[in-house]
C-alpha cells in the first residue's frame, strides 16, 4: 500500500488533542461538589459501569480517528488486474547461429513452431506483433490480433549476419509506440513517476547468442524500464556444438555458408568455447533491469513451456487502485460505534417510584 498524500497523517495529531481536552474536563468534573441528600438515589440513577465499558467506546473512537487520518492520506493498494489491451512484442533472433541443429530439426525451424503455437493459443486475446533481428532489427508484422498475417509472417523467416540483441527491443517498442499512446517512442525525453505500475505492454526476446552489432541491450533495457515495458528474455540453444543446417529457404543474406559447416556465420555469440551459446547473464540483467523473467530453453519442449508460461505473467498487470473510501467508511462506522456505545452504556436510568405507606 502505498499514500498519495503522506502529508496528511499529520491528521493523527487530532487524537492526543482529543483525549487531552477528554481528561481536562473529566478533571474540572472532580473539582464540582453536588450535595445530595440520599447516596441510595445517586447510586440508583448513575449506570453501573465496569472499567472496560469505560475503555472501549474511548478505544473505538481513537481507532476511528486514526483510520480517517490514514483515509485522508490517500492510500492506494496495489492489485493485479487482467489486462484487456496488451501487446506483446516477439523480438526472435535470425542470426546465422539459429540453422544450428542442437535442436532438431534445427534452432530456427522449432522457434517457428513454438512461436506459431504461442501466437494460435492468444488468439481472440491481446495484440501480438512480430520483430526479427540479426545484424539489424525489422518489425516485420506490427502488433496486430491477425493470427493468419503472423502465421504466414513466421513461415518465411530466413536467418542473416550478427546479432543486435538491443536494437531488437527498442525496435519493439517503437512498434508498441504507435498502438499505445502512453508508451513514448524511442529516442523521447520520459519522465515516469515514481512508484508507477508496468504497462499493459510486453517484449519477449527469444535468442541464441550474445549481442554483436548495434546498440547495447542494457541501454535498450533502460530504455523499456522508463517507459514501464517489461522484457521477457529467453535463451535458446544447448552448451552442444552441433552442424548447422537451414533449407534453402531458410538461408538469407549472410552468403557463403554451407550446410554441415561452421565457416560463414556471424551470428553466433563471439563467446570463448561454443560460438552458438546465449549470453544467458546479459538476458538475465535485462529482464531485471525491466521487471521481466529470463527462461533458460534447451530443446524444442522447453521453448514450448517458456512461451505458454508466459501469457500468466503479463497479461496480469499491476494497478493501484485507490481505497480512501474504505477507509473513510470504516473511520465513520467505528467512531458511529464509540458513540452509539457511549450513549447506550451512560444512558440515566429510571428512579424507583417510591413505596406508598399503606392505607389503614
Amino acid at each position: 500500500m502505498s499514500l498519495s498524500w503522506p502529508w496528511a497523517l499529520l491528521a493523527l495529531l487530532v487524537i492526543p488533542l482529543v483525549f487531552a481536552a477528554w481528561w481536562l474536563t473529566r478533571h474540572r468534573r472532580r473539582r464540582t461538589v453536588v450535595r445530595v441528600t440520599s447516596i441510595v438515589l445517586v447510586r440508583t440513577a448513575l449506570p453501573g459501569r465496569s472499567r472496560w465499558r469505560r475503555r472501549v467506546p474511548a478505544a473505538l473512537l481513537a481507532l476511528g480517528l486514526a483510520v480517517l487520518a490514514v483515509g485522508a492520506a490517500r492510500p492506494q493498494a496495489t492489485v493485479p488486474v487482467a489486462s484487456s489491451s496488451a501487446t506483446i512484442m516477439l523480438a526472435l533472433d535470425v542470426s546465422g547461429s539459429m540453422c544450428s541443429t542442437d535442436v532438431k530439426p534445427n534452432r530456427i525451424t522449432a522457434a517457428e513452431q513454438a512461436a506459431s503455437a504461442f501466437m494460435k493459443a492468444q488468439a481472440g486475446g491481446p495484440r501480438i506483433g512480430l520483430v526479427v533481428f540479426a545484424g539489424t532489427a525489422a518489425v516485420l508484422v506490427p502488433p496486430t490480433t491477425d493470427t493468419k498475417q503472423l502465421l504466414s509472417a513466421l513461415g518465411g523467416l530466413t536467418t542473416s549476419f550478427g546479432t543486435a540483441i538491443g536494437d531488437g527491443i527498442l525496435t519493439s517498442l517503437d512498434a508498441i509506440a504507435q498502438v499505445d499512446p502512453s508508451v513514448a517512442p524511442t529516442g523521447a525525453t520520459v519522465e515516469r513517476a515514481r512508484g508507477a505500475g508496468y504497462a499493459d505492454d510486453v517484449i519477449v526476446v527469444l535468442t541464441d547468442g550474445s549481442n554483436n552489432r548495434g546498440i547495447d541491450p542494457q541501454d535498450a533495457a533502460h530504455e523499456a524500464a522508463s517507459r514501464g515495458v517489461r522484457v521477457f528474455t529467453i535463451g535458446y540453444g544447448t552448451d552442444n556444438p552441433a552442424p548447422l543446417a537451414c533449407s534453402s529457404d531458410q538461408f538469407g543474406g549472410f552468403g557463403g555458408g554451407v550446410p554441415g559447416g561452421f565457416g560463414g556465420f556471424g551470428g553466433g555469440s563471439g563467446q570463448a568455447g561454443n560460438p552458438f551459446d546465449a549470453d544467458y547473464n546479459a538476458l538475465m540483467q535485462i529482464s531485471r533491469t525491466t521487471g521481466g523473467t529470463f527462461y533458460r530453453a534447451q530443446d524444442a519442449g522447453q521453448l514450448g513451456r517458456a512461451l505458454a508460461r508466459l501469457p500468466a505473467v503479463f497479461t496480469i498487470v499491476r494497478k493501484h487502485i485507490d481505497i480512501a473510501s474504505w477507509f473513510a467508511a470504516a473511520g465513520g462506522l467505528l467512531i458511529a460505534a464509540a458513540v452509539g456505545l457511549s450513549l447506550w452504556w451512560n444512558r440515566t436510568r429510571r428512579m424507583p417510584a417510591p413505596a406508598q405507606a399503606p392505607d389503614h
